[in-house]
């Protein structure tokens, strides 16, 4: 072996190393632990979020939302004994955004918003409210099929943002 090789990590790996280690245990000193990990009774924020029952929305926009959501609180299906319900009110508005010479849209927002209560059902007070908002652009051409199509996908991104932040929301809350 000669002189010009090493033998082991090299200095910037050792650094990095210790850079680390050190960046963990500050994140463990200061109270930092996983969204989804146990807390200190044992039970994680997702345990808690199956727990949770979704109650009804109106119409095809608000079905859509409640199976979303459903997927992403309730993965292994309702609850057998739900401690919480979970209401949404849903909103949709319609904005135009560019405007042609002749005075006609091509770009809109679509913007959904949710406002969220939920409430256990022992006692039937409310734990924790929340507004979520999503706003997703989309095309105006001359087919209105195109244009159909267009709006319905930006309501679907719409949709989900909405079921994930509201799903968030909640493992923070039980996260606490």
């Amino acid at each position: 072996m000669s002189s010009c090789e090493r033998v082991g990590p090299s200095r910037p790996g050792k650094l990095l190393g210790i850079l680390a280690l050190a960046s963990g245990l500050a994140l463990n000193a200061c109270g930092f632990r996983p969204l989804y990990g146990e807390s200190a009774q044992g039970a994680s924020s997702f345990d808690r979020l199956e727990t949770v029952q979704i109650a009804a929305l109106p119409d095809r926009t608000g079905q859509q939302l409640h199976n979303l959501l459903r997927d992403r609180i309730n993965p292994r299906g309702q609850p057998n004994r739900p401690e919480y319900i979970l209401r949404v009110f849903l909103s949709e508005q319609t904005e135009s955004l560019a405007i042609d010479q002749d005075e006609t849209a091509t770009r809109a927002n679509l913007r959904l918003s949710a406002s969220f209560t939920l409430t256990r059902l022992e006692g039937e007070e409310v734990v924790f409210t929340g507004l979520s908002n999503s706003i997703n652009s989309y095309n105006i051409v001359d087919s209105q099929f195109a244009t159909f199509i267009s709006e319905r996908d930006a309501r679907e991104r719409a949709l989900r943002e909405l079921s994930e932040d509201i799903r968030l929301r909640l493992a923070t809350y039980f996260a606490r």
